[in-house]
């Protein structure tokens, strides 16, 4: 499970996605994201699903990769599933048994928000597959740059998020480190209810935690050591310029959302299961 994880990781390619300035994927991603939520029609989710795939595509991210990122999310999907399914009482009913009802509003919600959560997640992740760190802390302190008129440590906060981005990875491939050190010593992470397991991660969290709070303090240390003190007067070896593929990047995600909102808000193709 812990090799699953996918968040945070850049995948290497060459790719047109891959060229993109990181100011254009940023605000590509959080359109594509709130396309998901501003239409409920079957066409839309149909175009939705030819534009990510179409991304996807170009990329040159494989399809396996992006799914494997997927299972982290099973159980959190499983219950948003269930929980939109039995608690939601809109339409005829379907069945009934004991204090569970299905009803086609349910089931309708219960598909909706699946199809929606796997492709929150699997857009975001097409944004730190194509991206590397530093790509997108420049990319979240040049658009965020207007605030800092307001004294907002923009360049602060960029930098916490990449250094947070960098740490993923890290930490999961820690945690897969102590995880086989405690299996070899004879301990047992499958068995047992779930109050058991839980109790099984405590060896884990320990070394873990003093493993995360040793590589902080040595990343301080070597950022001091290196004059870092923030991002007042500091310049950029590649400052960030848009291009032309950029533009077209723009105009082809925003005629997207023009498309998904026209379609889910005046087009009557609703997505009924029944």
């Amino acid at each position: 499970m812990i090799r699953d994880i996918t968040i945070g990781q850049y995948y290497p390619a060459e790719s047109r996605i891959h060229r993109l300035d990181p100011r254009v994927k940023i605000v590509c991603t959080l359109i594509f994201l709130v396309s998901l939520f501003i239409q409920n029609s079957l066409l839309g989710y149909v175009i939705a699903t030819l534009f990510l795939g179409t991304v996807i595509r170009l990329s040159k991210v494989p399809l396996k990769f992006i799914l494997k990122g997927l299972k982290p999310i099973v159980i959190l999907l499983l219950f948003t599933v269930v929980m939109n399914l039995f608690l939601t009482r809109d339409g005829e009913t379907l069945i009934h048994f004991w204090i569970f009802t299905v009803t086609t509003g349910g089931l309708r919600t219960s598909v909706l928000m699946a199809v929606r959560l796997m492709y929150l997640v699997a857009g975001s992740s097409i944004m730190t597959f194509t991206t590397s760190p530093n790509g997108l802390t420049d990319g979240m302190e040049k658009l965020l740059h207007p605030l800092n008129k307001i004294n907002v440590p923009v360049h602060e906060v960029a930098m916490m998020m990449s250094i947070a981005l960098r740490f993923i990875p890290i930490l999961l491939e820690e945690t897969d480190k102590i995880m086989k050190a405690q299996i070899a010593r004879g301990a047992d992470f499958e068995s047992g209810n779930i109050i058991q397991r839980a109790k099984s991660m405590i060896p884990i969290l320990v070394p873990l935690f003093v493993s995360a709070f040793r590589r902080a303090n040595d990343l301080a240390m070597a950022m001091e050591a290196r004059c870092y003190h923030g991002g007042e007067g500091r310049t950029k070896m590649k400052p960030l310029r848009y291009k032309g593929y950029d533009v077209a990047a723009y105009i082809l995600t925003l005629a997207y959302l023009a498309a998904i909102f026209v379609i889910g808000r005046y087009v009557p193709f609703k997505l009924w299961i029944f």
